[in-house]
């Protein structure tokens, strides 16, 4: 399967980025209380230096893809991820979590060969 990319055209076929129902609600949820539309603005999903294990997950809503961003669309929700990060990132479910130790978003990331142990940084 291969993604569009903002200008329309094909981008390589690569793993793609999946995002649970759950996770897609909550975040619509949040998008909504922010006053933006999901039709324009996304959850953008990115990789950032830092944490004990050297690398952690970041995430924010913005008004609207990067001109170089890949975009994925699930459950209404739409997904920027930056090239950069995509590496790194590539063939993640975001889900989200609600149980007694622990609530927010999580990502399960296949490229991890190991994370610190509050789970909140990694190294692929």
């Amino acid at each position: 399967m291969s993604t569009d990319s903002v200008d329309g055209g094909q981008a390589e076929t690569r793993p793609e980025i999946e995002v649970s129902e759950t996770a897609a609600e909550q975040a619509l949820s949040l998008l909504d209380g922010e006053g933006m539309d999901p039709s324009e603005a996304g959850l953008r999903l990115f990789v950032q230096q830092g944490g004990c294990a050297g690398l952690s997950y970041g995430m924010r809503f913005d008004d609207a893809p990067d001109e170089d961003d890949t975009i994925y669309n699930h459950h209404d929700l739409r997904v920027f991820v930056d090239p950069a990060s995509l590496k790194y990132i590539e063939g993640s479910v975001l889900d989200y979590e609600n149980g007694l130790q622990a609530e927010g978003f999580h990502v399960e990331n296949p490229n991890v060969v190991s994370e610190c142990g509050c789970g909140e940084s990694f190294r692929t």
